[in-house]
């Protein structure tokens, strides 16, 4: 295909916001359709966005259209669903949004498509999981946001502590995209200096703690998070048109596991090309397998 066509599912604030984050940036995308179970929301958002193609540092092809579209889309990014509300966890979502997966995933297999699914909605490994069941498609070919916002906040953190950079911190939040979640401090560095001989240990925690519980205080705070997650959907989009295969931590199918999580692959054109094989701690080793026990029982929760 290599059309470099894109399509985002769903325009509340998360899929707007990806769009609005790839216009303003130079990117591989040439086109870009919009659609939602709400078509003048998908068609609002879509005039909206070509107001800017005049001043915008790059000029893509917009338009709203419907499932039919994906038939030559490269990828599929999927951010419909019911939304998180205040006091409510990614797993509470997990009913509602496999139900409404299943109908959309299935109209754009109809179509013909055969690119990549990038999926955002939550509880995301779930969701991503559940669209590779629905779609066929090779486990590669289907992946998740997984854990790049949670490390971005992460290295971000860590920055905030020693006064470098976050780009020049190797770091990662792996497991879940929620409550179980963990940090591999035993792998992280700064160019080569192991955080964890820079930070003590309680300070590594309360990070951990922050980067874990962030999103539910930006959602106390303003209703929803968007920029920070559409913002790491652009460079994983980039990353997969690009064929960069570069080091991100998405959610892909562990075959070992037989579940979708966060973990550190190799992404490029044909999706996430390779889960890495790290060697972690002990003590992680025991956390990564709560969380991945967690993701089993969610999915074994689901009858269709």
């Amino acid at each position: 295909m290599d059309n470099n066509k894109i399509m985002i599912v769903g325009t509340g604030n998360v899929g707007a916001s990806i769009a609005f984050a790839l216009l303003n940036q130079r990117t591989a995308v040439n086109e870009i359709v919009l659609t939602d179970i709400i078509a003048k929301d998908a068609a609002g958002e879509a005039m909206d966005l070509k107001d800017a193609l005049a001043v915008s540092p790059s000029y893509i092809k917009i338009k709203n259209g419907t499932y039919k579209d994906a038939r030559d889309c490269d990828v599929v990014v999927i951010t419909a669903g019911a939304a998180q509300k205040p006091g409510e966890t990614r797993m509470d979502l997990l009913k509602k949004n496999v139900n409404i997966l299943k109908g959309m995933v299935e109209q754009i297999m109809d179509s013909g498509f055969n690119g990549i699914f990038l999926v955002v909605t939550n509880p995301m490994d779930v969701m991503t999981y559940y669209t590779m069941k629905f779609s066929g498609l090779p486990a590669e070919k289907v992946l998740g946001s997984g854990t790049v916002l949670d490390s971005a906040r992460l290295r971000t953190r860590i920055a905030s502590y020693l006064d470098v950079n976050p780009k020049s911190i190797h770091a990662y939040q792996v497991g879940e995209h929620g409550d179980t979640e963990l940090t591999l401090w035993s792998l992280a560095d700064i160019g080569g200096q192991p955080v964890s001989k820079l930070l003590p240990a309680a300070t590594r925690k309360d990070i951990s703690d922050f980067v874990k519980n962030e999103a539910y205080d930006i959602i106390d705070k303003k209703g929803a998070t968007y920029y920070g997650i559409a913002t790491c959907v652009v460079q994983i989009l980039n990353c997969i048109l690009n064929d960069e295969h570069r080091v991100l931590a998405v959610s892909s199918y562990d075959h070992f596991s037989g579940v979708s999580f966060g973990w550190p692959s190799i992404v490029g054109r044909n999706g996430a090309i390779r889960r890495l094989d790290l060697k972690i701690s002990e003590k992680e080793g025991i956390s990564l397998q709560k969380s991945i026990n967690t993701l089993k029982k969610a999915i074994a929760s689901i009858h269709l």
